[in-house]
């Protein structure tokens, strides 16, 4: 079971507070560091300096080599100086020992001074400390102080820190408010990016053009579905009113035959407008080409052109292959893109005129293009953007054809677009191109 992430309010506040909380406690600690080694080096250069003060002593009361002399020497001394402390000892014999004060926390350094008796030098033993008592107390002091500042630092940033991310956070909690009151119809009336922070505009101009899209999507798919109603309404109403007519009244065979044979003609162009829109639904789910081999493009064009020589002999008109070229590509798909391009050609060229199949590589030699030539009314260059939409024709009327409803040229753009290629159309000087791409590497 995975955990909830938190909120960035909470993330953000969370690591505000593990920050300060680790500078903090770094400075304090390196400011204790230092304090104490400030003690420390103080009580070393006291304790040196009392260090040489006893030797001092020890050497003018060795002049005389009296100990009871050098006893009430360092007597006098000490009455004065609670804060060190001193004993001197020789053969293991306790020779002076201070009264130091109690309780006291003692940093001690043991010296052997040499000693003049009887003609003779031995060693004293001499032990010597510095009370560190207030140093201490001054440092535990400092820790909790530090300790404190650590605490109630971390507490106060936290909490400056919480309240700031809010603060900061608002112009989020602004631009979901706006998101959330956008709509698909709404498109053209995008967030202004200038009213809300620098670092928030290139989302909201993504934003922007997303919804953009999303409504062209909106708008195309609601006239899509009026385009499949009108489509479909039109043989939906000749199967219902053929029907009621055969229906109203005693019909013998042959009148009922003719009745089933004009059904079946509109069935045959429903069931080709569902199979059309069904090949189209899947290429735009991104449907991969079936199957890939080497093939010649010019033999897929003869291929086609074989199929449409009755309906070119039928129509006056001839048609020919120019160029060759090889490529990986479904076989299949091709051909049923090129059916559809020499269809439409055939359609709307002159009489006697010749259909050119063109096949040819671009500049960069990755692609090959296939396109279908034909002579005759030219397109209007407005029309030429649409003509790959879904049940468009460039043509003023619909011709009612069966075998044409206007989801010719988008099969041939999803084909295309399956061969990582595109399409294209020109029309000028009487003579129509369409056609499209494909790359010759699969």
């Amino acid at each position: 079971m995975t955990a909830r992430p938190h909120s960035l309010q909470s993330r953000l506040s969370l690591w505000f507070a593990a920050q300060t909380l680790f500078g903090l406690s770094v400075i304090c600690f390196a400011i204790y560091l230092v304090t104490a080694w400030s003690f420390g080096q103080k009580q070393e250069e006291e304790l040196n300096q009392k260090a040489v003060l006893v030797e001092h002593l020890l050497k003018e009361a060795d002049k005389g080599g009296d100990l009871v002399f050098l006893r009430h020497k360092l007597d006098d001394f000490f009455s004065m100086q609670d804060d060190v402390s001193l004993s001197i000892s020789h053969a293991g014999k306790q020779l002076f020992q201070s009264s130091p004060t109690a309780g006291s926390r003692w940093m001690r350094r043991n010296l052997l001074v040499p000693w003049q008796q009887s003609g003779l030098t031995t060693q004293l033993q001499v032990q010597l400390g510095v009370n560190t008592a207030q140093e201490d107390r001054l440092l535990e002091r400092l820790g909790w102080t530090l300790l404190g500042a650590v605490v109630l630092g971390t507490a106060l940033v936290s909490l400056t820190g919480m309240w700031l991310v809010r603060r900061g956070l608002r112009p989020l909690k602004a631009l979901a408010e706006r998101t959330a009151a956008m709509a698909p119809d709404k498109a053209n009336c995008p967030i202004d990016a200038m009213d809300f922070a620098e670092e928030l505009r290139p989302w909201i101009t993504q934003f922007n053009a997303l919804l953009l899209r999303v409504q062209r999507a909106y708008v195309q798919l609601e006239s899509f579905n009026a385009d499949v109603a009108h489509e479909l309404r039109t043989p939906l109403a000749n199967l219902i009113g053929a029907t009621e007519l055969a229906l109203t009244r005693p019909r013998g065979n042959e009148e009922l035959q003719a009745v089933l044979a004009s059904n079946l003609e509109e069935i045959g162009r429903l069931a080709g407008i569902v199979t059309d829109m069904l090949f189209l639904s899947q290429a735009e789910r991104g449907m991969p080409v079936r199957t890939r081999a080497a093939a010649s493009l010019a033999a897929q064009a003869g291929d086609v052109i074989d199929f449409y020589d009755a309906m070119l002999e039928e129509a006056g008109l001839r048609a020919e292959v120019k160029g060759h070229a090889m490529a990986d590509v479904d076989a299949a798909l091709v051909r049923r893109a090129l059916f559809n391009l020499l269809g439409n050609a055939i359609r709307f060229a002159a009489p006697a005129s010749m259909i050119r199949i063109e096949i040819g590589s671009e500049k960069n030699h990755s692609e090959v293009t296939l396109a279908v030539v034909n002579r005759g009314e030219p397109i209007d260059p407005a029309a030429l953007p649409r003509l790959f939409e879904r049940f468009y024709r460039a043509a003023p009327a619909r011709d009612g054809s069966p075998r044409h409803h206007g989801l010719g040229l988008s099969i041939v753009e999803a084909i295309a677009r399956m061969h990582g290629g595109r399409v294209f159309a020109a029309s000028q000087g009487g003579e129509t191109r369409i056609g499209f791409t494909v790359r010759r590497d699969g």
